[in-house]
């Protein structure tokens, strides 16, 4: 299948490998961050750390968009469906997202009308089909899927359906980026751009990076062999003393980005004052709110919301996670109380979570995860 099996070629991956550990200085380390999700389930699913030479480590970001969303916000969502006649509408990603006083299932269970959804489209059409019910979309995720929120509002309007709102709960990738650039946790040596996102906003955003923080950034595919050409590309440009965003991905990604996309989102959205980030806190003009011409398709204008900031659970480190700062495994509870069945934090929950790649697809067993988590503790007894 082309764009599929000539990047899954195990030669090939091998011969990438021997040119990356050639690239390694010798007795330098190098942290790369991969930003989206999508390249986390990458590695692990295929290995790829076994492919790479112990002088590279690869940490994750946030570029999950279900994981960053905060607790609050599904509370907020929450108590709209829980409203008289409403149809709550979303993605499948987040039914099991733990909020403060449970998740979308939990609101089902108990009788709220929550629907899931493959697209806005089908939200759309649901409220077609009830023109009786409010159907409410929750809209989640980064420049990646919000043009086609975009366009299902614009579709709402010019059919004239009152009946259909968004609640929306779209965030952006550069402020984000930003906010871990400007933490003192992490120190890293280059990213590994994400490819969903820049499909539609480019790679020009990201020159900052290069410009003003002198961290070069490569825009990768999903592939196995995106990611190592990837990584190769970055230990060249150190190599050679260089500092730029290069695109790995431009069978996919334009450098000035999907022009048609960027203008639904222009004309249906505008730059929140600021929003929460889980584990980043809050980051100014980082997210999307619905532009004042379509308030009539605001779920956050046409409900009371209570807006409750809900702290997450004192056990979870999904916020470490997801700065790079810790790899999930390292987390209390990983795997023993926080599982995808039983998730704490919502880094478990997503099918693009750091964690839930660790547990279905790490190089560790689960008890090899809780035997490495338990040798600090055994360590410090012997001590005593």
């Amino acid at each position: 299948m082309r764009f599929v099996d000539e990047f899954r070629d195990a030669d090939r991956a091998r011969a990438l490998a021997a040119r990356i550990a050639e690239s390694c200085r010798p007795g330098r380390t190098y942290t790369f961050m991969e930003v989206c999700g999508g390249h986390t389930h990458t590695i692990y699913k295929h290995g790829l750390e076994d492919h790479l030479p112990p002088e590279v480590n690869l940490v994750h970001g946030p570029g999950c968009p279900v994981c960053v969303i905060p607790m609050g916000r599904v509370d907020d969502a929450i108590h709209i469906a829980r409203q008289p006649g409403v149809i709550m509408t979303s993605f499948g990603d987040m039914m099991r997202v733990p909020g403060g006083t449970g998740s979308f299932l939990d609101a089902k269970a108990a009788g709220a009308d929550i629907r899931m959804v493959y697209s806005p489209l089908d939200a759309l059409k649901i409220a077609r089909a009830n023109p009786d019910r409010k159907v409410v979309f929750m809209a989640i995720g980064f420049e990646t899927t919000a043009p086609s929120t975009a366009m299902t509002v614009l579709r709402a309007a010019e059919e004239g359906l009152s009946n259909f709102s968004v609640f929306c709960n779209h965030v952006m990738i550069i402020p984000a980026v930003k906010a871990i650039l400007d933490s003192p946790d992490l120190r890293l040596d280059g990213f590994i751009g994400p490819g969903h996102v820049s499909a539609v906003i480019g790679c020009q955003p990201y020159e900052f990076i290069a410009r003003d923080y002198g961290k070069p950034l490569v825009v990768a595919g999903f592939e196995p062999l995106d990611i190592l050409t990837s990584v190769h590309m970055l230990l060249t440009q150190l190599a050679e003393g260089r500092c730029e965003v290069e695109n790995q991905y431009a069978r996919v990604v334009p450098w000035h980005g999907n022009r048609i996309a960027l203008s639904a989102i222009g004309r249906v959205m505008r730059l929140r004052p600021h929003f929460e980030f889980r584990g980043l806190g809050f980051i100014a003009h980082s997210a999307l709110a619905m532009a004042d011409e379509y308030a009539a398709f605001d779920a956050e204008r046409v409900f009371d919301l209570p807006g409750v900031r809900v702290a997450d659970p004192k056990s979870c480190q999904c916020g470490e996670v997801l700065k790079g700062v810790l790899k999930p495994w390292e987390c209390k509870v990983f795997g023993t109380a926080c599982t995808p069945e039983t998730p704490i934090g919502t880094c478990m929950v997503s099918s693009e979570g750091a964690c839930a790649a660790y547990y279905n697809f790490g190089r560790f067993s689960r008890d090899q995860m809780r035997a490495a988590a338990r040798e600090p503790l055994a360590e410090e007894a012997s001590r005593a």
